[in-house]
């Protein structure tokens, strides 16, 4: 030891190292689940699943989490905390210019945390329940959120709040197609999404005066 220098106790030294590899370890065996619950239906993945992937032993996996549901659950956090950190900035311009960034921000993440979209979105609403749901459902709210800050809008009427929520059910649906054909040029099937985005506003604008005014605006 150098002349002058204080040793460090066990009790200065350690909690650092441990805080450190307690989240690496947590990270890796998220990223294990991840790609489990992305490929497969959550209740056919097995603790023992995780530890193997993870090259990790059951007994580990338990102690950080507890149990398959709250691993499940901090890997679906996960995933949508990546997903909305991509989608929260904000690029300036004409309301399709920036629906077209966001969405191309969103086929990032599908591209490059394929296992993160497909464990968010795999299966459908109908097979969410509790926490999870809820979890998948804010994503949603969210990205609504988003999208009607976009295009301008206060307050969206029931006309105009149907028609967005009908569109982002039609982005989660081309991801998980994307993902599991890869057969149409990615940046071709953002532009479709978007020209789907105005042809939905056409066919609103028929039944709502608001959604008419916006269809003025957005072409």
């Amino acid at each position: 030891m150098a002349p002058g220098k204080p040793a460090e106790t066990s009790e200065n030294a350690r909690p650092a190292r441990r805080r450190l590899s307690v989240d690496r370890r947590r990270g890796e065996l998220v990223a294990a689940a991840l790609k489990l619950f992305g490929g497969r239906d959550a209740e056919d993945v097995s603790i023992d699943d995780v530890a193997s992937a993870a090259g990790a032993s059951r007994a580990l996996v338990y102690h950080y989490f507890g149990g398959k549901q709250e691993l499940y659950l901090a890997a679906l956090r996960g995933a949508a905390v990546e997903l909305e950190s991509r989608l929260c900035r904000d690029e300036g311009g004409r309301p399709l210019d920036e629906l077209a960034a966001a969405l191309r921000r969103y086929f990032d993440f599908v591209e490059e945390d394929t296992a993160g979209f497909a464990a968010l979105l795999r299966g459908g609403p109908a097979r969410r329940a509790g926490e999870a749901g809820e979890i998948v459902d804010g994503v949603r709210r969210r990205l609504f959120l988003l999208i009607q800050r976009q295009l301008r809008v206060d307050e969206p009427s029931p006309v105009l709040r149907l028609t967005l929520r009908t569109w982002i059910a039609s982005v989660e649906a081309a991801g998980l197609d994307w993902l599991e054909h890869r057969d149409l040029d990615r940046a071709a099937l953002e532009r479709m999404l978007v020209d789907q985005m105005v042809a939905l506003c056409r066919a609103a604008a028929a039944y709502d005066e608001d959604v008419e005014r916006l269809l003025a605006e957005l072409v």
